[in-house]
């Protein structure tokens, strides 16, 4: 393989690792773990009342690990589970759990808003563009079985 190419990819890794590691600083800020940060973060973009599914599907966490999450945030007072149809559970937002979304998780949000509008409209769609692509094309060679 290409040096060049697997230089890139070594530098495409370390940037992954150091994003994984902003929102871990912003999570153990915000008094949270990761997994919680996740499911709280989820609920601002999903709304209140989403699924676990649609949490796992955000997050791309495993469905153990936020299940955990969600009980340790339902002890805590922050979220409460209500039934939906068939085997559904809607995840809500108590009093408390808005208030730390309020104090705690929108100002992430914003500062990602922030970042994202210090690049121009063509930077951005590049972006995004790009990686979908990388994206697309790995999933193409780990469904080839190329590992």
């Amino acid at each position: 393989m290409d040096s060049n190419v697997t230089q890139m990819l070594a530098e495409y890794t370390r940037l992954h690792s150091e994003m994984d590691g902003l929102y871990h600083t912003l999570a153990v800020r915000a008094g949270l773990s990761d997994s919680a940060l996740d499911i709280l973060y989820a609920l601002c973009v999903l709304g209140d009342g989403c699924l676990q599914r649609d949490v796992c599907a955000l997050s791309f966490t495993s469905k153990q690990t936020i299940h955990s999450s969600i009980r340790k945030l339902e002890q805590d007072g922050l979220l409460r589970l209500q039934p939906g149809q068939g085997r559904e559970v809607h995840i809500r937002l108590t009093p408390q759990g808005s208030r730390l979304i309020q104090e705690k998780v929108l100002p992430i949000l914003d500062l990602e808003r922030q970042a994202m509008a210090c690049l121009s409209p063509e930077e951005r769609e590049s972006f995004l563009r790009l990686t979908r692509q990388y994206i697309s094309h790995f999933r193409t060679l780990i469904k080839q079985g190329e590992l």
